[in-house]
C-alpha cells in the first residue's frame, strides 16, 4: 500500500495535480478535494486522512483472513471511489494474501475522496497497473451516487464518468431500480468467480447500491460484522444480499468506529 500511496503521488504530480498541504498535510495523495463536479455527497476530511494509513491494508488483510479466506479464493468487492485509500488497502491485502478480487466499482465520490476530474479512481487504477502494483481489473463499474446514476451529480460530471466507463471496455451498470441493480451485481460476482465460493464480501464506502434503502444497515458495525439484518428484496443492497447468502461482510465505512474496534489511529 505504501509503494501504490508513492507511485500514485508520483501520477498525481505528473498530471500536474498539486496536493493541498492543509487538506493532505501528510501529503498522500490520496485525499481529493472539497467539491468538484464529480463529487456525489458530503464526506468527512478526517476520515479520508485517516485511512490513507497503510495499516489499514494489514487490517483489511486481517479481516479477510478472519473471514476464512485462503490463497486462491475469491472475494467480491463492492467499491465506491469516495474512499480511494480502502480500495488501494483491499487490492494491497488481496495481493498479499494471494486472494482473487473480484471488483464492482463506481466512480461518484464524496467529499476529499477520488473525486478530482481527470484523476478520479479509474485514473488511479491505470496508475496502479500501469506500474505492475495490481493485477485486478474491475468486472463493472457505475457511475454511482443517488441511485447508483448519479443523480446527485453535476450533469456535466455525470456524463463525464459515464463516457469514460463506456470507453474504459468494461460493463456498464446503469440500472437505477435497487432490486434489479442487486441482483445483477450478485449475478456478476458468481460468474466471475467461476464455480467458487465467494470467501467474503468487502464493502467500501456507502453506495447505494451495497447498502441498500433499509435503515438497517446502519447498525452493521465497522469491520467484520457480526450480524447484518436482512430485509425484504425491494429494500436490499448487496450487504444484505451477501449476507442471506451467507457471506462474511468486511465493512469498511464508519472510520472513527473501525479505529476503535481495531485499534488504529484516528
Amino acid at each position: 500500500m505504501a509503494r501504490a500511496a508513492a507511485a500514485l503521488r508520483e501520477c498525481r504530480a505528473a498530471l500536474g495535480l498539486p496536493i493541498d498541504p492543509d487538506a493532505d498535510p501528510n501529503g498522500t495523495g490520496l485525499v481529493g478535494v472539497e467539491r468538484s463536479e464529480i463529487t456525489t455527497s458530503a464526506g468527512r476530511l478526517e476520515a479520508k486522512r485517516t485511512t490513507a494509513n497503510p495499516a489499514f491494508a494489514g487490517l483489511v488483510a486481517y479481516l479477510l483472513r478472519e473471514a476464512g479466506a485462503r490463497p486462491g479464493d475469491a472475494v467480491a468487492v463492492g467499491a465506491s471511489s469516495s474512499f480511494p485509500a480502502l480500495i488501494v488497502a483491499t487490492l494491497a491485502a488481496a495481493e498479499a494474501l494471494r486472494l482473487e478480487p473480484l471488483i464492482i466499482s463506481s466512480l461518484g465520490a464524496s467529499q476529499w475522496g477520488a473525486n478530482i476530474p481527470g484523476f478520479s479512481w479509474l485514473e488511479m487504477e491505470e496508475c496502479l497497473r500501469d506500474r505492475g502494483l495490481i493485477e485486478a481489473r474491475p468486472i463493472a463499474r457505475a457511475v454511482g451516487g443517488e441511485e447508483d446514476v448519479g443523480r446527485d451529480m453535476d450533469p456535466a460530471g455525470r456524463s463525464l464518468l459515464a463516457g469514460r466507463i463506456r470507453a474504459g471496455g468494461v460493463l456498464f451498470l446503469e440500472e437505477a431500480d435497487l432490486e434489479r441493480n442487486v441482483a445483477r451485481r450478485m449475478a456478476l460476482y458468481r460468474e466471475a468467480a467461476g464455480g467458487r465460493p465467494i470467501k467474503a464480501f468487502v464493502n467500501i464506502g456507502g453506495s447505494w447500491a451495497n447498502m441498500g434503502t433499509d435503515s438497517g444497515v446502519l447498525s452493521v458495525e465497522p469491520g467484520l460484522a457480526r450480524r447484518v439484518p436482512v430485509p425484504p428484496p425491494p429494500s436490499r443492497g448487496v450487504i444484505q444480499a451477501m449476507a442471506a447468502a451467507g457471506v462474511p461482510v468486511i465493512h469498511l465505512l464508519n472510520v472513527r468506529g473501525l479505529c476503535d474496534r481495531y485499534g488504529l489511529p484516528w
